[in-house]
């Protein structure tokens, strides 16, 4: 296993609560445990505080009410209480595109005026919401449109589930209060991947808040196996995400030597291939999921080759796994051309020969750039060129 120097894996990026009406506390992004104190510290008696927990719980992430009056099994003083307290507040929607396939994009404001996109995928057997973590990113990916945005600051916990929320919200989907989830049919919103804006790993505590929130069954009620966290490689909290998370894992893998992922994945210069793999060795038995997806962005003469189709199977070796061809998403400047069809088809078949699941995916949104990949928030606004980006990553 190769040796990497020691050196801090936290972001040093400023995570500010978006502005709130002055005074009040919002309940959304909170902690079981957080949301006790916060009633305890307005005056709930503590015998009372894990039954008023709950309650709240249920109107908020299960039924999705806004306004403490609605709160019809709280007594009306304690309802009062609680609006001159606290507020229960999603980030804003901006604006909704609707490609003609029918996925969703949705511009997100959050605090200081910063913006994320969140892009909701329908399919025949469920609904993918893929959200943010950050505004920006600090990976600077070659392939990825995001990565030509620097790195404003980390989501809050409130900012990543408010997510979800919104979406349910423009899907119609919250129950009515009294029934339960199921009582509605399947659901719109049925899985959730970390895959939009940012480095979920770098901003990890947020990240894991908000997952519990999600997955927690008096709430929204999501499976663990209903979601997905990607990393680019962030390894020393791999293990971490398994313990404390437990979600599915996927890794933007997308070269088969370092020196091809240095350019595409900079982050391979610190934790390299070999550290990576070793790391999601592990990861399966320590989560007890069933394997990691490995996400691979096929590119035009650069990792599309039937080596780097044998190289994969070979170092993937020994990891359940399943791989993800992605045909490129273009974007304006982007220095890489898609694969050609044939290419990928060849691609997959060596993967698919080997033993391993390649499904090819297919691309959606790319009319309304909400293909992966193709995410950039609006009020970033500087355009690198192709030959900017080029120079950068030394390709």
């Amino acid at each position: 296993m190769s040796q990497q120097p020691a050196a801090p894996i936290t972001q040093d990026v400023l995570t500010i609560p978006r502005k709130l009406p002055e005074g009040l506390k919002n309940l959304v992004g909170l902690t079981r445990p957080q949301l006790r104190e916060a009633l305890i510290e307005i005056g709930t008696p503590e015998k009372q505080a894990k039954m008023r927990v709950n309650q709240l719980w249920q109107w908020i992430y299960h039924w999705g009410v806004r306004d403490f009056a609605q709160m019809t099994n709280l007594a009306k003083e304690f309802r009062a209480k609680l609006a001159e307290n606290f507020t229960i507040t999603l980030p804003e929607m901006v604006s909704k595109n609707v490609s003609a396939d029918g996925t969703r994009k949705y511009l997100v404001k959050i605090a200081g005026g910063h913006e994320v996109e969140v892009v909701y995928i329908p399919e025949t057997d469920r609904g993918t919401l893929c959200i943010s973590s950050q505004v920006g990113c600090t990976l600077t990916c070659s392939f990825c449109h995001t990565g030509t945005q620097k790195l404003v600051r980390n989501l809050t916990p409130g900012e990543i589930v408010g997510q979800i929320m919104l979406v349910r919200d423009d899907l119609g989907e919250w129950p009515e209060p009294g029934t339960g989830t199921g009582e509605n049919g399947p659901r719109l919103l049925s899985n959730i991947v970390l895959m939009g804006m940012g480095e979920p790993l770098y901003n990890f505590d947020n990240v894991r808040d908000a997952m519990k929130i999600a997955m927690d069954g008096e709430g929204i009620a999501l499976s663990r196996r209903r979601i997905t966290l990607s990393t680019s490689g962030v390894v020393p909290e791999i293990a971490k995400c398994a313990e404390e998370i437990g979600c599915l894992m996927a890794v933007s893998f997308h070269a088969t030597t370092d020196e091809v992922r240095n350019k595409l994945v900079p982050i391979n210069k610190r934790w390299n291939i070999e550290t990576l793999l070793d790391a999601l060795r592990e990861y399966p038995r320590l989560s007890n999921s069933e394997r990691i997806t490995f996400e691979y962005v096929m590119l035009k003469d650069v990792n599309d080759s039937d080596e780097d189709a044998r190289r994969l199977v070979r170092l993937i070796r020994g990891i359940p796994a399943k791989i993800n061809l992605i045909p490129f998403n273009e974007w304006p400047g982007s220095p890489y051309e898609r694969s050609d069809w044939s290419r990928i088809e060849a691609f997959a078949d060596i993967v698919h020969k080997a033993g391993y699941a390649s499904p090819i995916r297919t691309p959606r949104g790319e009319d309304i750039m909400a293909a992966c990949g193709q995410l950039k928030s609006a009020t970033e606004r500087a355009r690198k060129s192709r030959a900017q980006i080029a120079a950068e990553t030394g390709s």
